[in-house]
């Protein structure tokens, strides 16, 4: 049977520890095992990383800008067999599969303008003879921790403008499907990465607490959960390093009564079953303005999920594929169990939905609940399935009062015809991203992504300048050269350039 091995020093290591099977959640077969890092893997590949840094961060940006372009066109040519082990591993359609990996295509494309973003800022004469600038300078090793749900994506939201800032990096994916991220990883080799300069360790809480710990990774990006995220965080910065760490999410859109609501219903199906709702920016919760907008919201979404087609990722025909494991249908599950034993309304049951065929594969249809109130689990918590809760209130300020009271503040959005109420919405909400009749506000990769409140834990965003900002740190200089001959006395107070 095939092993998904680690990348160390641009070579496959298949390494000691543990293994694990990876399952396609589509038919439930073991398509491959994973071993998973123990602590002398992954410091293995620390110094692997340590012993590149002082060659690569000297290497001139434009070279290594030129890495970069190789690599996309790398990522653009092998995208149809990167897009085929996300969905044989992750199990989301193949056209969300490109959708995910065009935009990590995004960020590469915007790493490749490292030159002019690494550029600093100079003042002549800041004083008699004497000139200052600030530059910015690569930290050394750097770590990302990904998630499962986007595979391809969010290591390309970490690596490749870390490099460009001339760190060097190692990346632990999920263990639930780690063959994407080691394929791009070989692809950035091809494109001329240097071994050493990045590194694939695969493994569970042993590599991640292995990367917090040691004192030669400088800093860390994580993306998953916020009890991990919060753990990582604390962790991490205990041991000195610079961490971003991105956690859960409860994203809420607010439908207005003078909403287009065919439209909305179509955008609210998209932003809550795509990818089976496994996305931290997924539309977990529906808010309706009115009892009318309510009833008319709920019955078209009805009509719509009843033609919701459910089945295997590799059928672009289908809307929505698996979830990712058997263990997180059961708790997705057990969320649903919970919101009919709180009191609310299960308008639309998924829960027996088959697929003819693929009888072992971790299916669930759409569910929807409606007269969902605060308080009730399926509304304080992140589900991360194709569970849409809706709740109605009397006006947007109710709604909005609704939303900066929970924990997370990741993304929202509100469906409107009215300038006015979207500015004050867009102007006073407490979220990290919001959208005005966009349901998935994710920014462009020329923009940085980061949500508020325990959706974030450390000062900055992922790519986007918020990444250049994190994986380098600024240096002043300042200097003077005299006149050859002049003699100048000791000066004792404070120095100014007045």
């Amino acid at each position: 049977m095939n092993n998904v091995a680690h990348l160390i020093e641009g070579e496959r290591v298949r390494g000691t520890g543990r293994e694990q099977e990876l399952v396609n959640p589509s038919t439930g077969e073991v398509t491959a095992t994973v071993t998973l890092a123990d602590r002398q893997t992954v410091e293995g590949a620390i110094a692997a990383a340590r012993a590149a840094f002082p060659d690569w961060r000297d290497t001139p940006p434009i070279k290594r800008a030129r890495v970069l372009f190789r690599l996309k066109d790398l990522l653009e040519e092998h995208a149809d067999e990167i897009c085929m082990l996300i969905t044989r591993e992750h199990g989301k359609v193949l056209d969300d599969a490109r959708g995910e990996l065009q935009r990590g295509i995004e960020n590469v494309e915007y790493a490749c303008g490292i030159p002019g973003l690494l550029k600093g800022e100079h003042s002549r004469n800041v004083g008699p003879a004497i000139d200052s600038w600030s530059e910015f300078q690569p930290l050394g090793v750097c770590a990302g921790i990904t998630p499962f749900n986007f595979p391809a994506m969010l290591p390309l939201w970490m690596w490749p403008m870390a490099i460009a800032c001339g760190n060097t990096f190692v990346l632990k994916p999920s263990e639930r499907d780690p063959s994407p991220a080691l394929l791009i990883a070989e692809l950035g080799h091809q494109a001329g990465v240097p071994p050493g300069v990045l590194n694939v360790v695969n493994g569970d809480g042993e590599a991640v607490n292995t990367l917090l710990a040691d004192p030669r990774i400088e800093a860390v990006s994580f993306v998953g959960s916020t009890p991990v995220a919060e753990y990582v965080y604390t962790t991490g910065t205990a041991h000195h390093k610079r961490v971003q760490a991105l956690g859960g999410a409860k994203n809420h859109a607010v439908v207005m009564p003078d909403a287009d609501l065919d439209n909305t219903a179509s955008a609210l199906m998209g932003a809550a079953y795509g990818s089976s709702g496994e996305r931290c920016m997924a539309i977990s919760v529906v808010i309706a303005v009115g009892d009318a907008t309510a009833d008319t919201l709920v019955q078209k979404l009805r009509e719509q999920i009843a033609a919701l087609r459910l089945g295997d990722g590799r059928d672009n025909t289908n809307d929505m594929g698996p979830l990712v494991t058997r263990a997180h249908l059961q708790r997705v599950r057990g969320f649903i169990e919970r919101g009919i034993e709180e009191g609310a309304e299960l308008v639309v049951d998924g829960r027996e939905r088959e697929v003819p065929g693929f009888e072992n594969g971790n299916y669930l249809g759409a569910c929807l609940f409606d007269r969902v109130r605060e308080g009730m689990s399926i509304h304080s918590e992140e589900i991360f399935g194709p569970v849409l809760c809706m709740m109605r209130v009397e006006n947007l300020q109710r709604a909005m009062d609704i939303i900066d009271a929970h924990e997370y503040g990741n993304g929202t959005c509100l469906f409107t015809r009215d300038g006015e109420a979207a500015r004050y919405f867009s102007d006073h909400i407490r979220i990290g991203m919001v959208g005005i009749n966009v349901p998935l506000p994710v920014p462009a990769a020329y923009h940085s992504f980061g949500g508020w409140k325990r959706s974030l834990f450390g000062d900055l965003g992922t790519y986007g300048p918020d990444s250049v900002r994190f994986y380098t740190r600024r240096k002043t200089v300042t200097q003077r050269w005299p006149s050859s001959g002049l003699r100048e006395g000791a000066q004792f107070s404070f120095p100014s350039h007045g």
